[in-house]
């Protein structure tokens, strides 16, 4: 037996594999430098994908709902989504 994937829900899983991957990556990436500075340095960039990925597979999965759901509660996701970007960013 053969399953169907819809659209949406490889691109969602293909980037949350990628995102998985790009962390073993950073974790294998510290322990290579083994420095403190470098850790830092290296994990900071973090705070770029992590947003990026939540974003992405966020919008993906609101265009495989786009004929299911309304603009109005499309916007509501999105806002929530911002409010939590806004709520985790350090000062």
């Amino acid at each position: 037996m053969f399953l169907f994937f819809e659209k949406a829900i490889i691109g969602m899983a293909f980037l949350r594999i990628i995102s998985g991957s790009i962390e073993i990556l950073v974790a294998l990436l510290i322990l290579k430098y083994n420095d403190v500075e470098k850790a830092l340095v290296i994990n900071s960039s973090l705070a770029l994908i992590g947003p990026i990925i939540l974003i992405l597979t966020t919008t993906i999965g609101l265009f495989g709902l786009a004929d299911k759901i309304s603009f109005t509660k499309m916007l509501w996701i999105f806002g929530g989504v911002a409010c939590i970007l806004y709520g985790v960013k350090g000062n």
